[in-house]
């Protein structure tokens, strides 16, 4: 699995993943790029993913597409992604879990139909998930930046598990005015 962390705070959002790819209990790759820019119709999005790379790509290019028909409308897309990801029978059985944001909603993506927008301004998937959830949120009330915060809640999570590593991918956008 993996780790991957969203964090908006302060007119940025920022999402970061470690770089592990595993098979089993073997390390096959540490600097694998789980976190991408997206840039459908000239938009910028963030996606990142927790789970099977070559689900994930699928994921991303649905996505994409799901955004081209939709433009500047993230939720809308990703709710008809998760809803063909839950119906489609390919798409069903695709492992992956996708965090995703264009600089105004932070959302979670899941392949049970779930489109999530989490409390707090902080966003987590994949085996470190939690433990970069919990960090990153002790931190969002503290001075820290999005970027320090996602950047100190990947190192807990990588000293915690095993299936997370601290070869870190960041990339951020500006948080629109809401």
């Amino acid at each position: 699995m993996t780790t991957i962390v969203g964090v908006k705070k302060d007119g940025q959002i920022v999402i970061a993943g470690d770089g592990q790819v595993s098979l089993g209990n073997t390390v096959i790759k540490g600097s694998a790029r789980k976190v991408r820019r997206l840039s459908p119709g000239g938009r910028d999005v963030i996606a990142g993913f927790a789970g099977s790379t070559a689900d994930a790509f699928t994921l991303f290019e649905r996505l994409e597409s799901k955004l081209e028909a939709v433009p500047g409308q993230l939720t809308r897309a990703a709710v008809e992604l998760a809803k063909d990801w839950r119906t489609d029978k390919y798409l069903r059985n695709l492992e992956a879990m996708l965090v995703v944001t264009d600089g105004r909603d932070l959302l979670v993506i899941t392949g049970a139909g779930d489109v999530l927008e989490p409390e707090g301004g902080v966003a987590a998937v994949g085996s470190g998930g939690n433990f970069a959830l919990a960090a990153a949120r002790a931190l969002i009330d503290t001075d820290a930046t999005a970027e320090e915060i996602a950047r100190k809640a990947m190192k807990i999570a990588s000293e915690i598990c095993v299936f997370t590593n601290d070869m870190l991918v960041l990339e951020s956008i500006p948080a629109a005015e809401e």
